[in-house]
């Protein structure tokens, strides 16, 4: 590589390619599907020489055994190790992939959510560059090596950090508030030393099969025409084995809703008691979305000016924080209210914040309250796609959960439009404040 190609390529993997007035203007995203079924989404972006693509598929952790929890991200995390002899072309091991990506100063790398598999690629559009790092790419896409001795040594790795995150008490607080949330649903697998001691490269090469052209999801941001964007695509999947026919895959059963409250209390000898307080929240195509986001920063999603920071930590001086979120995804992500207090004051802790978020839900919020979540969600919303990186991140959503494709031309409009009729309204539908998981590790007796 020349120097400015090196130049370019730290700018570029530092992810500093602003997206110039595209936070206030309209982003326009083509949107169109190839011959093999891949959906593409493109947004040009000509501020720097580079693109940045992700490639999705419906092979996340909802599609693991419940036996061997952790496959999915295991299997995405092994496409690094390296790539097949293939077409007289020479295997590269782990080593070899690695410095030939950064020779041409790109990257390429696959992980996986509870709902997807996916792969991302960043790399210079210099002739002398993308070709090569899209080849490469598809190598590593196409033709993964899975190779046993490699497993076998990050297994053990992974074993023994697993370990150590079980001496610690916000894992147990995770685990216990995950399965009593979930259930029996995938969203609750939990990766333990034993679900990962079952998993082979064998069951990896079967997981992989997920991963075909007519079920990819790609985007991709950056300097690109159309018909540039079509070819990369075609090239980057050009290495999967074609499916005669894609056949809808079986359907995941929804988050159950919980039928009564759970209270679990875990003993823990720590100067710090983990709360964790909720309940199945939503999907992430719901239509309350935005209502339930802005309803959500207000009660404790806002920091230091939440509800739930008010109460707690400002008027009574029971946690240096405390937060809460939805984490809607395919199925009902998790709604959470977390706090680290003293052990001896974690049940009055527990009893502010559950009577705070009952206020809420029953009252909804003020219109101050309204209109200083709106300013400043409204304002901040730039900084949500300023580089071509973020942008990725929101097209790639808006992919995957098929939302419109102006949904970032006009999502600061819909939460101008908000009331708080709205949002009490729909918290309501979302949350039941005497139905909810409590797990407290650490508290005192």
């Amino acid at each position: 590589m020349t120097q400015l190609h090196k130049t370019a390529a730290r700018v570029a993997l530092a992810g500093l390619a602003l997206v110039c007035g595209q936070a206030f203007a309209a982003i326009p995203i083509q949107k169109w599907v190839q011959p093999s079924g891949a959906a593409v989404y493109l947004v040009e972006s000509q501020t720097l020489p580079m693109v940045d693509v992700r490639l999705e598929f419906d092979a996340g952790g909802r599609r693991d055994p419940a036996d061997k929890a952790g496959r999915a991200s295991m299997t995405a995390a092994m496409t690094s190790k390296g790539v097949e002899a293939r077409d007289a072309r020479p295997a590269l091991d782990e080593n070899q992939l690695s410095e030939a990506w950064a020779d041409l100063g790109a990257s390429f790398g696959g992980s996986a959510t509870a709902d997807r598999m996916n792969f991302t690629m960043r790399s210079l559009t210099y002739p002398d560059v993308l070709p090569k790092a899209i080849d490469l790419a598809a190598r590593q896409l196409g033709e993964p090596a899975f190779p046993d001795a490699v497993w076998q040594r990050d297994r053990q790795r992974m074993a023994a950090s697993i370990r150590e995150a079980n001496t610690k008490p916000a894992t147990l607080a995770n685990r216990a508030f995950e399965q009593a949330v979930f259930g029996s649903h995938p969203y609750g697998y939990e990766t333990t030393e034993a679900s990962i001691g079952r998993i082979t490269v064998q069951d990896m090469r079967e997981a992989y099969k997920l991963v075909q052209p007519c079920r990819a999801k790609v985007t991709i941001v950056g300097a690109v025409s159309r018909a540039q964007a079509d070819a990369m695509v075609t090239s980057l999947l050009s290495r999967l084995p074609a499916a005669a026919r894609c056949d809808a895959l079986p359907d995941v059963p929804d988050v159950a809703a919980l039928a009564a409250p759970v209270v679990t209390a875990i003993p823990f000898a720590s100067a710090q008691a983990h709360v964790l307080i909720g309940q199945p929240g939503y999907k992430r195509n719901d239509p309350d979305h935005f209502a339930l986001m802005v309803g959500n920063y207000i009660l404790g999603g806002g920091g230091l000016v939440s509800r739930l920071s008010d109460e707690v930590r400002e008027k009574r001086g029971l946690s240096y924080s405390v937060y809460s979120y939805f984490a809607p995804g395919m199925h009902a992500g998790a709604f959470t209210i977390g706090l680290q207090t003293r052990p001896d004051q974690a049940a009055q802790a527990v009893k502010i914040a559950r009577e705070t978020m009952a206020a809420f839900v029953a009252s909804g919020p003020t219109e101050a309250e309204l209109k200083a979540a709106k300013d400043y969600l409204v304002g901040g919303f730039p900084l949500l796609i300023d580089s071509n990186r973020k942008l990725l991140d929101n097209v790639a959503n808006i992919a995957w959960y098929d939302l419109p494709l102006d949904y970032l031309d006009t999502w600061t409009a819909r939460v101008q439009r908000l009331t708080t009729s709205d949002i009490k309204a729909a918290m309501a539908r979302k949350l039941q404040p005497g139905r909810m998981v409590i797990v407290t590790v650490g508290a005192g007796a």
